[in-house]
């Protein structure tokens, strides 16, 4: 997997460069995930950012009774982690691969560093995670109501 042309086929990355995705591909690592591997687990400490290169991925959280419950399914060109970036916390979900995976891992530690180089393309990063969180905020809305339990 080249990690360019996955972060270039990421939303993240919708409105960045060849410059500026080789910016983010230089902290970049190409990662492998074996069929039924976990990627990250839920309450664990969430360090990284993934891009899915190839491959499908679930997502599955416990209920209050402490079933599995599954969330949805991720796949190439979209991010997993992407909060973490901005702020080091507990993994809300557990994410694992359904198929043979391979993903772009950028660290939150590798991130933070950039910052201070690279500021401009990281605060562009940033804004592109906050957009593409917001639109995942909008597309599920009515599931969120029922949460609430507001109709």
């Amino acid at each position: 997997m080249e990690v360019a042309a996955a972060l270039k086929a990421s939303p993240l990355f919708k409105d960045f460069t060849d410059v500026g995705i080789q910016i983010f591909a230089a902290i970049g690592v190409a990662r492998a995930f074996p069929k039924g591997s976990a990627l990250f687990l839920e309450n664990r400490p969430g360090e990284s950012l993934f891009i899915v290169g190839d491959g499908t991925v679930r997502l599955s959280a416990k209920n209050t009774a402490g079933e599995e419950v599954t969330l949805g399914d991720v796949v190439a060109g979209e991010p997993l982690g992407e909060l973490t970036l901005i702020q080091k916390g507990e993994r809300l979900c557990t994410a694992v691969a359904m198929t043979d995976v391979t993903a772009v891992e950028i660290r939150h530690a590798d991130f933070q560093k950039l910052t201070i180089q690279k500021p401009q393309a990281c605060m562009k990063l940033l804004m592109g995670i906050v957009s593409h969180f917001g639109q995942k905020v909008r597309d599920n809305r009515e599931a969120m109501k029922s949460l609430v339990g507001k109709t």
